[in-house]
């Protein structure tokens, strides 16, 4: 039986994909008590990393704002692999928001809002949750948004 998080997410017309393999040395997910730490997740779709660049060069602040939602989507994926059952989330705690843009970017923190926002939408109120957004010189695989996430489960 789905659990209600992956009805809201079938509703939203969302297939949560097979989770990305680490690119260096570290795991997806950790479980830790009763928390889930998710790994900085990439833009990472059936063909690779959907955009590359720099926001505010050759990156728009559009294509960012779908790629952080990408993004969350993923930390779904390696959550359901690390869980077996979404149904253990019990609240998104945090998120914490990595935007690859120019040194004089002012937007970063509407571009993290596509992973807030799908947070919220599968989560309903349970996915609200603390975060920061920051500007960075650099993300592996030349990625314009990086997400990482903390969940409370059960």
């Amino acid at each position: 039986m789905a659990s209600e998080i992956e009805l809201r997410l079938q509703k939203l017309g969302i297939e949560l994909p097979k989770p990305a393999a680490p690119v260096a040395n570290y795991v997806g997910a950790v479980v830790a008590g009763n928390l889930l730490v998710v790994s900085g997740q990439l833009p990472i779709g059936p063909n690779g990393i959907t955009v590359k660049g720099k926001v505010g060069a050759n990156v728009s602040e559009a294509q960012a704002k779908e790629a952080a939602r990408l993004c969350a989507i993923n930390i779904l994926a390696q959550a359901k692999a690390a869980l077996g059952d979404l149904s253990r989330i019990r609240r998104c705690i945090r998120l914490g928001g990595f935007v690859n843009a120019l040194p004089d970017y002012q937007t970063i923190p509407q571009i993290v809002n596509g992973a807030s926002d799908l947070m919220v939408e599968a989560l309903g109120d349970a996915g609200k949750h603390a975060r920061y957004a920051v500007g960075v010189a650099q993300l592996p695989l030349d990625a314009p948004v990086e997400v990482e996430a903390m969940f409370e489960i059960s």
